[in-house]
């Protein structure tokens, strides 16, 4: 969310604050969000392991590096091309912000298969993982509409997020190595029993 939040304030200068420019943001973001749940569940059946969720927040945090480098470039570009705010947006947001949107939408099926011990308990785990990730939503968003675009730069609020997913990255990397000692990296570790 704080993610998406940004999108709109980083379009702002070229496409405005309209109603077009929001359609385009949230367009983008879901259909991110949509493909991110779908190919992380699909990874998910193949020997889960915290190692590979490890990745996935890396390739997330590495994602988020082009909207940081090169957003103003991208945003030129199109307004150069296309004036029109409702496509101009539309295009704009889906260069920026598809890919590492796509990438972070894999992480909660992804959490819901590792965290799945029992066929029995797998809506409760994945009710349990959308009510947190939903809460952090939550959060993210008054933090950031509320106190982060008030203290820093929005550069700075990005490389925030690329922090906090270089963190998860390497704390699930090291959890995955702490306890699995004698066991190759990406080595089969069935989660869920019958």
């Amino acid at each position: 969310m704080s993610f998406e939040l940004l999108g709109g304030r980083m379009l702002a200068p070229y496409f405005g604050s309209s109603v077009y420019v929001w359609g385009s943001i949230i367009t983008v973001f879901m259909l991110a969000l949509s493909l991110g749940y779908l190919t992380g569940g699909k990874l998910s059946v193949n020997k889960p392991n915290l190692a590979k969720f490890a990745c996935i927040f890396g390739i997330a945090a590495v994602a988020i590096l082009p909207s940081i480098f090169y957003s103003e470039f991208l945003f030129e570009l199109v307004f150069a091309w296309i004036e029109d705010p409702r496509y101009g947006s539309l295009v704009a947001a889906t260069l920026v912000f598809l890919i590492p949107s796509v990438v972070m939408g894999m992480i909660s099926p992804y959490s819901v298969r590792l965290l799945t011990v029992s066929t029995h308990s797998s809506g409760q785990t994945a009710g349990f993982l959308y009510f947190v990730s939903t809460l952090g939503s939550a959060i993210g968003t008054i933090m950031t509409s509320f106190y982060l675009v008030l203290w820093m730069e929005v550069s700075q609020i990005l490389w925030f997020i690329f922090g906090i997913l270089t963190s998860c990255a390497a704390l699930a990397f090291t959890t995955h190595v702490l306890s699995n000692k004698n066991t190759p990296v990406f080595s089969n570790n069935s989660v869920v029993s019958e």
